[in-house]
């Protein structure tokens, strides 16, 4: 009898999962623009949604961003903030519009990256997922290449 209550309790234990051990970033209120899932499904299409929401990526040479090469400024396709400057832009040659370097306060990084997957890129105002930065970028520059999902951006050309 002891030994099925001992079990038991273990077994209670090692399933306990509180709440207060979960932490969803994408609806943290340290971002200034928050919304729902839901709302967010209702703004964004699919595949901005699991890139933006999900932290998704969409596939490489499939987003029309990647060969424009125009002047003016890449905004967040959930918040329009801006994120990068035509000028910074360059071809990488993976596929994803990539910039040498972000405009600065507008794109938070995390650590939960890897060498290999690189470090992760936030949208600084709204939390949406951007893509990562890695260093092997342009050397004559930053080293900086920021690897980005072309359905998280839009274009805002620079006379508009």
């Amino acid at each position: 009898m002891k030994n099925i209550l001992l079990i038991c309790i273990s077994l209670v234990l090692l399933s306990c999962k509180g709440n207060a051990q979960k932490s969803d970033k994408k609806e943290s209120s340290a971002y200034k623009v928050t919304k729902t899932e839901a709302e967010w499904k209702a703004q964004l299409t699919p595949i901005e949604y699991y890139v933006l929401r999900e932290e998704g990526t969409e596939r490489a040479f499939t987003s029309p961003l990647n060969s424009n090469y125009k002047e003016g400024t890449y905004v967040c396709k959930a918040c329009n903030t801006p994120l990068f400057k035509s000028e910074h832009k360059f071809d990488s040659g993976t596929g994803w519009p990539s910039f040498d370097r972000e405009i600065k306060d507008n794109v938070a990084f995390s650590s939960g990256g890897s060498e290999y997957y690189g470090i992760e890129e936030h949208c600084a105002v709204c939390g949406g997922h951007l893509g990562h930065v890695f260093n092997d970028g342009p050397k004559s520059t930053t080293g900086k290449r920021h690897c980005i999902n072309g359905v998280a951006l839009k274009f805002i050309p620079k006379n508009e």
